[in-house]
This record gives C-alpha cells, sequence and structure tokens, in this order.
C-alpha cells in the first residue's frame, strides 16, 4: 500500500467504525464486512431483509451503509425510505454495490439517495474511491420533497468554462447558488404541503436554516431576519400538526421568495 492511500486510509477511519451491509448474499457481504474489517477496523452489522435493514439502521446508528442493488432486497426502496425516515443516520453515506450497472439503475440509485455507486467485481482501489468520496469530499444535503439526498451534482465547484446560458451566470458565487436552490426548493415545498406535509415541512425548516446561513454569509440582515422569521413561524405551524394553510406559508415566505433571481421567476412563471 502506497504512503498516499495509508495516509487517506488514518483520515477516513474515524468515518467508517460502524458499517451496515444490507444484502441477501451470505457471500457478497461477507466479503465487502472482511474489507471493511481489514480497512478501518470497523464494527459491521448485515441485515438479508428490508426490515431488518431499517430495524438495523435504527439501533446502530452506521457510519456507512453498503446496499445491493437487485439481491431480494431493493436497495433503492430502502435508501429512499431511509432518507425519508427520522433515523439519526438519513444522512449516512450509502453505497450501492451491483453486478448490474446499467445507465437506469445508475439513475434510480441516484435518484434515491445512495451517495455512490460501486460495480463488482472491484479492486480495492475502486473500494477506496468510493469511501474517499463520501468521507473526505462530502456533497451537500438537499432536503427537498421530490428528492432527499447527497446533491446529484457530482462537481458543483463552478468550474464550468462554457457558453453562459443566462445573464446572471456571469455573477453567480457561490453563496448566490445555495441560496437560489433553496429557494427554488422552499417555493416548491410550499405547493406540495397538500401532497406530503410531513416532508414539505421539513423541507420548508431546513430551507430557512439554510437561507439563515446565507444571510449570514453575505451580511444580509433583512435576509438573515426573514429566514429566522419564517423559521419560527414554521415550527409553531408544527406544534399545531397538518394540514397547513398554502396561501399563508405563501404570504409568510413573500419577504424571502422576493430574493428568487428574476431569471429563475421568469423561468417559474413560464
Amino acid at each position: 500500500m502506497f504512503d498516499a492511500e495509508a495516509k487517506i486510509i488514518k483520515q477516513m477511519t474515524p468515518l467508517l467504525q460502524r458499517v451496515l451491509i444490507v444484502d441477501a448474499q451470505p457471500a457478497s457481504a461477507r466479503f465487502v464486512g472482511d474489507l471493511m474489517r481489514n480497512l478501518a477496523r470497523s464494527q459491521v452489522w448485515v441485515a438479508d431483509t428490508h426490515d431488518r435493514a431499517i430495524r438495523a439502521a435504527g439501533m446502530y446508528d452506521p457510519h456507512i451503509i453498503f446496499v445491493e442493488f437487485s439481491s431480494g432486497i431493493d436497495g433503492a426502496e430502502f435508501t429512499r425510505q431511509l432518507r425519508r425516515s427520522h433515523l439519526a443516520c438519513r444522512y449516512a453515506p450509502v453505497i450501492m454495490v451491483t453486478s448490474q450497472a446499467t445507465a437506469g439503475g445508475i439513475l434510480a440509485a441516484r435518484d434515491a439517495g445512495v451517495h455512490e455507486f460501486l460495480r463488482k467485481p472491484f479492486t480495492m482501489k475502486d473500494l477506496l474511491r468510493r469511501l474517499e468520496a463520501v468521507t473526505l469530499r462530502q456533497r451537500d444535503w438537499v432536503e427537498a420533497v421530490g428528492y432527499v439526498g447527497p446533491d446529484r451534482r457530482r462537481f458543483n465547484s463552478g468550474d464550468y468554462t462554457g457558453k453562459l446560458k443566462r445573464q446572471s451566470d456571469a455573477r453567480v458565487t457561490p453563496d448566490l447558488a445555495k441560496m437560489t436552490q433553496a429557494l427554488k426548493i422552499l417555493r416548491s415545498s410550499i405547493g406540495a404541503v397538500d401532497i406530503d406535509p410531513a416532508q414539505a415541512m421539513r423541507s420548508m425548516q431546513a430551507q430557512a436554516a439554510a437561507l439563515q446561513t446565507c444571510g449570514m454569509g453575505v451580511a444580509d440582515l433583512k435576509l438573515t431576519t426573514a429566514a429566522i422569521d419564517f423559521g419560527r413561524h414554521l415550527n409553531e405551524l408544527e406544534a399545531k400538526g397538518a394540514p397547513y394553510d398554502k396561501a399563508q406559508l405563501q404570504a409568510r415566505a413573500a419577504p424571502l421568495l422576493a430574493y428568487m433571481p428574476k431569471d429563475q421567476d421568469e423561468a417559474f412563471a413560464a
């Protein structure tokens, strides 16, 4: 093992101490478990059914979860349920392991909230690359209604050098990009309060917190205050319980949604 790999493993090890493997095939689960024990001296638990996997996730609070795509367990559905649960490990990195890496399968895994996709047979180098990605290069978390999980854009660094598509692209900053995404999700979540009130509420609360952070980052007192006020309003509504009044939410969110870039508002209206 090269010194560089040894250094990376040392950095990752504290984040890999508790491992859950969701796999109905004993040999496959044992193989991944042995690799993780040798690599990071991990504690490993194996679940061979969907229900056992959810219970194990709640009991052991894993740092990382490996799921099979199609070995008698629907790994995508497990991940989707985990992401929408109230378990402490709902944010845990999920790596999907499969020998059936079709384009459709990869997209389904991504849209379920899976962090990485590992195709069998794989090498130790392949495994290390995935582990490094989910522990040392973590992506932003997206708490929407239609999707819950890591930001599906793998490369979100602003390195694109092609032609600008919108006038506002020329002045986009990381703070503005995060604010715009939070506003778009907030607007969508308000529209979904009648369909999925629980997840819509959780999503709105997450966006209020994100917008408060954005406001503080750009020293915008008006934005920060509006986000704090909206967050307090949401907490009061949640304490009372569903149903939630969509029109009231839209009115209370108006000071925040006023920050939506003009081209985004026009696109939404169209």
